[in-house]
């Protein structure tokens, strides 16, 4: 196994906003919507009007929108440390006419805490490996969750050998553009193991989620849970 090598947390230079904002990632975003429209219809609970849906990590604010167009009712909240991301995220808001009151954007570094809402929805799509401390992540769950919140993570995992990494690249940047090609690579190299964030969840009390491999790149954390704000310190069924 190749040893973990952590890449910058910020993606906050203009080349990169630019380049990630250009990027065509339809097919894996839609594919995060629908799995979380499997989840929540095997547990027959759907978001309700007013509730909170929070996208961590939201970057340019891709999923953010999916999120807005997919649930109308409720009120979606990306949160990126990045200001250039952010920046990007609201000019595309603007631009497709998505009001703030359904979708707002927060300039905020992890661990972030909501005001008020408790969310009935969080995710993150490739944030996890940017994080030097991944519980900065797990951490800010059961803050930000209410009485019954699903909660979705995707993200790359770290390859297993430097020639499987080599092939990871040449599948799937070997068209890109430069900075992309280079960025991917850092993030396999960053990237945890399916057994890493077992054990990071265990740390955070969080191990009734599941975490599983996901086609040749990528693994998911899943499951319910329940905020503390709701006053409770079990996870719900």
């Amino acid at each position: 196994m190749i040893q973990r090598t952590p890449e910058p947390e910020l993606m906050n230079e203009p080349q990169q906003v630019k380049a990630y904002a250009a990027a065509d990632f339809a097919s894996t975003d839609q594919a995060l919507v629908e799995r979380l429209d499997q989840l929540l219809r095997d547990a027959d609970r759907w978001p309700a009007h007013g509730d909170c849906l929070i996208d961590l990590g939201c970057g340019p604010g891709n999923i953010s929108e999916r999120l807005a167009r997919r649930w109308p009712r409720c009120t979606v909240v990306g949160v990126d440390a990045a200001e250039q991301m952010i920046l990007e995220a609201e000019d595309r808001r603007r631009q497709n006419s998505i009001p703030s009151d359904r979708l707002q954007y927060v300039v905020a570094p992890l661990p972030w805490h909501a005001p008020s809402s408790q969310a009935s929805l969080i995710v993150s799509n490739s944030l996890l490996h940017h994080l030097h401390d991944p519980q900065k992540l797990w951490g800010c769950l059961r803050p930000l969750a209410g009485s019954h919140c699903l909660v979705l993570h995707r993200d790359l995992r770290r390859p297993s050998s430097s020639a499987e990494l080599d092939q990871l690249c040449e599948c799937y940047t070997a068209d890109a553009p430069e900075l992309l090609q280079r960025d991917y690579r850092a993030s396999l190299h960053a990237a945890f193991t399916v057994e890493e964030v077992k054990e990071q969840l265990r740390d955070a009390q969080l191990d009734h989620l599941q975490v599983r491999e996901l086609e040749d790149r990528y693994l998911e954390i899943s499951g319910w849970i329940t905020g503390c704000q709701a006053g409770l310190d079990q996870p719900s069924a």
